[in-house]
């Protein structure tokens, strides 16, 4: 089989991961595989080249809406996805998810599958869902299946009319589950922390995100202040790379928060920082289900989660933690404070972390069910219907 994965950015967050997981897993089990992205790339991808992944940079393809630019992406995209051959072209990602699956169809590519990692028509103006929907219908008439990372993500999409239902099929994000298990702080905390050989360890929040504007790093900075309030040496860990960056640095300075906030930038062993903090936050306004979550979770930790569309999933509140409205910043610094303020109860959600059931999160898992929807399309199954350029039998 013949696979083509398409990524606006080829960055190092929780879509990128999922893709290249699937990438690794259908190589090893012999599939031809190619990975297509954009402009906006880690060179690290290049650097160490993944065995049978190859990769294909088109730099007309980029983030934010271009016209000019989005036109030159299709055509190009039309030529490769000729050249290749796919058998199965697989979007993710929002701009890629759209014009990698006009480019698909206007090639001719037999099956075209979309992964849902994130719901593009929530949490924005009126304007802006219009076009999203109307793109993602026109999209979804020659779509032969969806796979959202959550029920909450798949729901919002039937719900807004992107596809029939049993087009749908809902696979978790899965990931290297053992390694957080039982995780330990890594050696260098103190000097993450900036404190020295003698100083007590303080209370720590970590958050995992990549530094973009929607996972709302500096709407909770503006608020942290609050928890600082009743526990004026907390440290703030935020791990992740991105395009905020910038942004993020300077609200710190804005703040004076640099004896509270660390950046770590990106790390290796996020398993290993989930254990260093005493609770978990994510602030994000639009998820699909992010992995980062069950990691907290599997790593025993309980977290302050705002509430997005798939959370109960995996978060139950009060239960492994603590789900504060979507967009009430304070709530979340104030749940934050209370948690760090009651040990009992952070015990409590602790506890119930270390018992939730993520076994629908192991990446084998993920990658055995997205090989099913590959093989159903392949097979000609009812459920899976074939697509072409000429026809609109998915709609």
């Amino acid at each position: 089989m013949r696979i083509v994965h398409v990524l606006t950015r080829l960055l190092r967050a929780g879509s990128e991961e999922n893709t290249l997981a699937s990438c690794h897993s259908q190589a090893a089990m012999g599939h031809e595989v190619h990975l297509v992205h954009g402009r906006d790339f880690d060179s690290h991808y290049y650097d160490r080249p993944m065995a049978g992944i190859v990769l294909h940079k088109v730099d007309s393809l980029v983030h934010p809406l271009a016209p000019v630019y989005d036109v030159r992406a299709f055509r190009e995209l039309v030529l490769l996805f000729r050249r290749l051959k796919a058998d199965i072209v697989h979007t993710h990602q929002s701009k890629a998810g759209i014009v990698g699956r006009f480019a698909a169809q206007a090639a001719g590519v037999p099956h075209i599958v979309h992964g849902v990692h994130i719901v593009p028509f929530v949490n924005v103006g009126r304007a802006q869902r219009t076009i999203y929907i109307a793109a993602e219908k026109s999209a979804a008439l020659f779509t032969a299946a969806f796979i959202d990372v959550s029920r909450g993500v798949r729901d919002l999409c039937v719900e807004a009319g992107v596809g029939r239902p049993e087009q749908h099929h809902v696979i978790h994000s899965g990931f290297d589950l053992d390694r957080f298990f039982g995780a330990t702080p890594p050696e260098d905390w103190r000097k993450i922390l900036g404190i020295g050989p003698d100083v007590r360890r303080p209370p720590v929040v970590v958050m995992l995100a990549a530094l973009e504007q929607r996972k709302r790093h500096c709407e909770f900075l503006d608020v942290f202040p609050r928890v600082l309030a009743s526990h004026p040496d907390t440290i703030l860990v935020m791990a992740g790379e991105g395009p905020h960056r910038e942004a993020v640095e300077a609200k710190i300075r804005a703040l004076g928060l640099e004896a509270n906030a660390r950046l770590t930038g990106y790390r290796t062993d996020p398993h290993r920082l989930i254990a260093l903090g005493d609770l978990c936050v994510l602030t994000s306004t639009r998820e699909g289900l992010p992995r980062v979550i069950m990691q907290y979770v599997a790593a025993g930790r309980a977290c302050v989660v705002n509430d997005i569309p798939g959370i109960d999933e995996v978060i139950v509140d009060d239960y492994n933690g603590i789900i504060t409205p979507a967009h009430d910043m304070a709530a979340t610094a104030n749940a934050i404070s209370d948690l760090l303020s009651d040990r009992s109860k952070l015990a409590r959600l602790t506890a119930g972390a270390e018992l939730t059931d993520l076994s629908s999160w192991r990446v084998e898992y993920m990658c055995a069910q997205i090989e099913e929807v590959y093989r159903g399309l392949m097979g000609g199954n009812s459920c899976y219907p074939k697509t072409s350029s000429t026809s609109t039998a998915a709609s």
